[in-house]
């Protein structure tokens, strides 16, 4: 059975605070963080993915045991550090043994000066390579996060080169919300975002891939696989431009098809959980819907007008709203918000023109196939299982 995003999320991120050796006051204490992870747990099994985030989460004392916790509760753990902490092989082997199933580290340039000049963060790179080879040596799985800016646009093949060296489990391209300008550097066009989709999608030849923050990859994947079954040129169907045939003429390639990732979608597979327990539809989309503290995690994904409101494919404004994708898509509501103040404003940063695409009819079976099943009225959550675990 597919996984029904109105009644379970596919990945819950709890961002943790900076306090040294412990919450700081106001934010999820031990046993505050511990009943977090019940609610995680309440949605069924299998469980949502659960991510502890923050500048460096390994601050918490309690990490260990609260990793613990969860995996005796069917909980799956990955740790997602914002910064770039040198972490060592204490650490890395005290979530490991607790059962933390991998690491999520950010890497936005194949070279030290790249990395660190787009994260303005000197000697960022060699910690990050560092703590890579750490959880390699531990049998730790390591994703690779790239935010993709005008900076390392044309970096971005290098960067795949070095995941799929290293072994990363998964490469997700992360498209930043513009809610502030970025130090003078330039957003990056719709018409680019498109290209650089695409380039994703053949990434995945190399190294599994997912994307953050570009909701419309679903669409990118649904339209590649119909043209390929059909054996005809994307590149001139869907008239990509310049920089995409740069970056897919760099790209390494292992395998036939790309094995891709879902984005977990604003409001429809994702919750982000702040240190002091209110929770949000998305990191980037600050709107509250409560706060775990005083209500349980999944009555306010379930049933607050927020969630609900933003899983509404009706609700969507502009083109999003025309689109014939929009259920599979339906664009990033936190960059329709950072950029009109509307989180049901067209996704400013797609291309696609609504009904442009040829083949119709192949669409309209493919979606179809994924939303027109069958359902009891009120299935046991034993019963309502992912087609695949969620991703790390």
């Amino acid at each position: 059975m597919a996984h029904d995003p109105a009644e379970r999320p596919l990945v819950v991120v709890w961002e943790t605070g900076e306090g040294e050796g412990g919450p700081r006051e106001g934010e999820l204490d031990a046993a505050q963080a511990r009943d977090l992870v019940r609610q995680v747990a309440a949605f069924g099994r299998p469980a949502p993915l659960f991510v502890v985030s923050g500048a460096d989460p390994f601050r918490r004392d309690d990490l260990p045991a609260l990793i613990d916790y969860g995996a005796g509760l069917g909980v799956r753990t990955a740790l997602s550090p914002t910064g770039a902490p040198a972490l060592g092989g204490d650490q890395l082997r005290a979530v490991r043994d607790a059962g933390a199933v991998g690491l999520v580290l950010g890497l936005d340039g194949a070279t030290p000066e790249l990395h660190d000049a787009v994260r303005d963060l000197p000697g960022a790179y060699r910690r990050t390579l560092d703590t890579w080879d750490t959880a390699r040596a531990l049998g730790v799985k390591v994703r690779i996060d790239t935010a993709v800016t005008r900076r390392n646009l044309r970096g971005l093949p290098d960067i795949v080169r070095l995941a799929h060296r290293r072994g990363a489990a998964l490469w997700s391209a992360c498209f930043p919300v513009p809610t502030l300008p970025e130090r003078g550097v330039r957003a990056l066009t719709a018409g680019e975002v498109e290209d650089v989709l695409h380039f994703v999608y053949d990434a995945g030849l190399a190294v599994p891939v997912k994307t953050t923050g570009a909701h419309h990859f679903r669409r990118v994947a649904l339209q590649r696989r119909i043209l390929a079954d059909r054996g005809e040129d994307h590149a001139a169907i869907l008239r990509l431009g310049p920089l995409y045939r740069e970056l897919r003429d760099r790209v390494p390639r292992a395998r036939t098809r790309p094995p891709l990732d879902a984005d977990a979608d604003t409001g429809r597979g994702f919750v982000h959980v702040s240190p002091t327990g209110t929770v949000h539809p998305g990191g980037c989309l600050p709107l509250d819907a409560g706060n775990v503290r005083r209500a349980p995690l999944t009555s306010l994904y379930r049933t607050s007008p927020l969630f609900t409101g933003l899983r509404a494919a009706g609700m969507l404004g502009g083109r999003c709203g025309a689109c014939e994708f929009r259920r599979v898509c339906g664009g990033s509501r936190s960059r329709a918000y950072g950029v009109t103040g509307d989180p049901y404003a067209e996704e400013p940063w797609c291309a696609y023109q609504p009904g442009s695409f040829p083949y119709r009819r192949e669409v309209a079976r493919a979606l179809a196939a994924r939303y027109a099943r069958p359902r009891p009225a009120k299935p046991p959550f034993a019963a309502r299982r992912a087609a695949e675990e969620p991703p790390l």
